[in-house]
């Protein structure tokens, strides 16, 4: 049986492509909101850290009514780093609207996003955007677009896709390049035609997909997914279930999406995207089943977290004095927590009680996780990230990523010696018009601390992209950074007669009057080696002079050191301390003596 009255569509994209802008509009044209109501930009980007950065990070869902026809539609992310969140929410829907840049063409992400789409048979619409771009390659893109379907290997009826024209800020959509059109109406037209509807047996036995899961402070956890067979009620008895063991259980509330809101329903059916409320523990792959029939649907695959870290319990001096969440309970809880619904992340316990080994798709994808827990309150530390390495054949293999870049000519050679030394090979060049593409392959070890030096290399002028490309033999030694650190060799509060002093040693990451510690790194040495030295050093009184004589000290703005660029810069024998109001970088061993020892000791 088809269900007319439906259709499920996910929007992917690269990065930076418009998904959340264009569901705006969707939004807005569906008469969703009042016409006096007052609606924030990327409605649907609802976290702090995802409104800051202007990305989004969680999938989310939400529904159109369009000519009596109810479109359910699912933003996804476009960093590579959530690629997991696209993976499993694929699974809830039965065509994807693919967006594609006018000016950029297809990107790294946008073949990620569409293999996996392909992959699972979804019929594709794409809408090429942002038309109203003064430098906009239309007809190129398409051309790109169809030849990235033919290398993916798409089936005819994949190839036989439509093509929207979409300005999705001004909310216009059409479908040649010639029509005049002031709204979406020709993409709305366009999904109901196109996307297949919901096909199932509605009076079978329940099948019940989780897909995603979230909480409320109110309910409890919340899980969303789709309704592959049957009917779902409140207070329904069920049977949960992996294919391996099963458990019963009782649904609480059933909810579906209208707008942006959760509405209650005495009933959902088959190919409606859900929510249930009232199984406290359920999981993300789990099938929620009727008792007599109890049949559990396919897993979901989720490609191999890439890079790992050692998240630690905060133990430095300053440890306690910001933080509400301390302990390595605490820490425990919060990460194994962080699982559940995060599918892409792995966490696993170390030999010490207090270390904990985090793995993700990305250095943006762990260091998301360790902005949300410093928000929250808790303090730890953090090491040095590290690749996760596989033997295939008996040989030690690493990860790759297909990284593209965006660049002025000028910059060029810079940009291409400075991946050399990091074992990128390059596969493609593009010249764009005052822009060069440059595409590499290169191990995703080599891009660890590349961000701020592509940024300096570049003058802020280049972009970069990356996608993880598969694995391949160790590439050998790829080497770290070239300067040691500044290290404080007391504690107290920095003065500015002390760092004027250090100036000509480094760069300063601190200011005058900061509290620091014995072993806190305060700067970037000049040299290759780390230097011991005292920002806290005060202008003695003498009976010749006063200690405020002289002349003003000049002191050179310190480099602000967030968190992702602390993550990139530290050494093996460093670590990345975070609290709710501060980001330090210290030595894991803070005396110099022990630091000695421990570097001979490592020597023999």
């Amino acid at each position: 049986m088809e269900r007319k009255d439906i259709r499920n569509i996910a929007i992917i994209a690269h990065v930076d492509h418009g998904k959340t802008t264009l569901v705006d509009a969707m939004l807005k044209q569906s008469h969703v909101f009042r016409s006096n109501e007052k609606v924030a930009e990327r409605v649907m980007d609802s976290g702090d850290i995802e409104r800051e950065r202007g990305i989004t990070i969680l999938s989310k869902n939400t529904s159109v009514m369009h000519d009596g026809v109810k479109i359910n539609i699912v933003d996804t992310p476009g960093h590579a780093d959530f690629g997991g969140e696209v993976e499993r929410v694929l699974n809830m829907v039965d065509g994807v609207l693919l967006l594609v840049d006018a000016f950029e063409g297809p990107m790294p992400q946008t073949k990620y996003v569409l293999r996996k789409a392909l992959e699972q048979k979804l019929k594709p619409i794409v809408v090429i955007n942002k038309i109203d771009k003064p430098d906009a390659r239309v007809s190129e893109v398409e051309d790109e677009v169809l030849e990235l379907f033919m290398e993916l290997e798409a089936d005819d009826d994949q190839l036989d896709f439509p093509v929207i024209y979409a300005n999705g800020r001004d909310g216009i959509a059409k479908n040649s390049m010639d029509d005049d059109s002031d709204n979406l109406e020709p993409l709305f037209k366009c999904i109901i035609e196109n996307c297949p509807c919901p096909k199932g047996d509605v009076d079978g036995p329940l099948q019940f997909m989780v897909t995603t899961l979230d909480y409320d402070d109110y309910v409890g956890k919340i899980a969303v997914g789709r309704i592959v067979r049957g009917r779902m009620r409140p207070n329904q008895q069920v049977v949960i279930t992996d294919g391996e063991s099963q458990r019963k259980a009782k649904i609480g509330r059933v909810y579906t999406y209208e707008g942006l809101k959760r509405v209650e329903t005495d009933e959902a059916s088959m190919g409606d995207i859900a929510c249930i409320i009232g199984i406290p523990d359920l999981k993300i792959g789990e099938t929620v089943a009727d008792p007599e029939n109890p049949e559990a649907l396919p897993k979901i695959n989720i490609d191999e977290p890439t890079l790992s870290m050692i998240f630690y319990v905060n133990d430095s001096p300053f440890a306690g004095q910001d933080g509400e969440f301390v302990t390595s309970r605490h820490l425990r809880d919060r990460l194994f927590r962080e699982v559940q619904t995060n599918v892409s992340l792995r966490v696993e316990e170390t030999d010490s009680a207090d270390a904990f080994k985090v793995s993700g798709r990305g250095e943006l994808h762990i260091a998301v996780l360790i902005e949300e827990m410093r928000r929250e309150g808790y303090e730890l530390q953090v090491g040095k990230p590290s690749v996760i390495t596989k033997e295939i054949n008996g040989k030690k293999c690493e990860p790759l990523e297909a990284l593209t870049i965006d660049v002025p000519q000028e910059f060029m050679g810079t940009v291409m010696e400075k991946l050399g030394t990091r074992k990128a090979e390059m596969v493609n060049m593009v010249d764009l018009k005052g822009y060069t593409r440059l595409e590499f392959i290169i191990p995703a070890r080599g891009l660890i601390g590349f961000r701020s030096e592509f940024l300096t290399a570049t003058k802020g002028n280049g972009i970069m992209y990356h996608v993880f490309h598969g694995y391949a033999p160790w590439k050998g030694d790829i080497p770290g950074r070239t300067r040691g650190s500044l290290v404080a060799f007391e504690s107290g509060t920095t003065t500015g007669y002390g760092i004027f002093n250090l100036q000509d040693r480094g760069v300063m990451f601190i200011n005058p009057g900061e509290e620091i510690y014995l072993g806190q790194v305060i700067g970037e040495s000049n040299r290759d080696v780390d230097i011991d030295v005292n920002p806290c050093k005060k202008k003695h009184l003498t009976n010749t002079r006063s200690s405020a004589s002289d002349e003003a000290l000049r002191l050179i703005p310190p480099r602000q050191m967030g968190l992702e660029k602390s993550l990139e810069w530290i050494n093996e024998d460093e670590l990345v301390e975070v609290t709710p109001h501060n980001i330090r970088i210290r030595k894991a061993i803070l005396d110099k003596h022990d630091r000695k020892k421990a570097m001979r000791k490592s020597q023999q």
